[in-house]
């Protein structure tokens, strides 16, 4: 009896640290790296802003089709964000790191939206009602959409395997940038400025 415990605490871990390991690569690795070319590393670009940075070569397209609700019951179309760098927050209330990051993701709608950066928060599985005093609490300034029942929106940008995720689209429609997990809010300014 005591040797299947033994195996199955054993196998927790080992999978524990397989999901940390793929799920939060931030903890192992200094930062995401986008690169222009092959060639080319991601940290002369991103250390200055504007530069010529793009993504990575096999970016996929982000899906624009959606319409969801936002927290006061209005349409808002993801179509409409077209042409501007998104940051695509999926986020919950319950959620501690989730917390953490959308001050990072308020002072950045401030400093670089009049550059054309968006930040546009999807909650996955909360309501109006228990949403709204929250963004009152946080002062979020961005659009916050109810994700509830919106699965194809986080199959079009996932996987979403836990929360938060945050999905970086250049202003060309593509995906240049996946951080699922808490991650830090330097890796997060450095990818903004070099996609605007």
């Amino acid at each position: 009896m005591k040797t299947r415990w033994a195996i199955a605490v054993l196998g927790v871990a080992a999978l524990a640290a397989v999901t940390i390991s793929t799920q939060m690569p931030w903890l192992f690795k200094p930062e995401v790296v986008m690169v222009e070319s092959p060639a080319t590393a991601r940290a002369d670009a991103a250390a200055e802003p504007g530069g010529s940075l793009t993504c990575p070569a096999d970016a996929k397209p982000a899906n624009y089709n959606f319409t969801m609700k936002d927290h006061l019951g209005n349409d808002v179309a993801l179509s409409s964000f077209k042409g501007k760098v998104l940051l695509i927050d999926f986020w919950a209330t319950w959620c501690g790191p989730c917390k953490v990051e959308i001050p990072h993701f308020i002072e950045f709608q401030n400093q670089y939206g009049k550059d054309g950066l968006q930040i546009v928060g999807i909650t996955v599985d909360d309501t109006a009602e228990k949403v709204t005093p929250y963004i009152t609490d946080m002062k979020m300034n961005y659009p916050v959409l109810l994700g509830l029942g919106h699965d194809d929106v986080q199959e079009a940008y996932g996987p979403i395997v836990g929360i938060p995720v945050s999905v970086l689209v250049s202003r060309d429609g593509k995906i240049c940038a996946t951080h699922t997990g808490l991650t830090g809010k330097d890796v997060f300014e450095r990818e903004i400025k070099a996609l605007l």
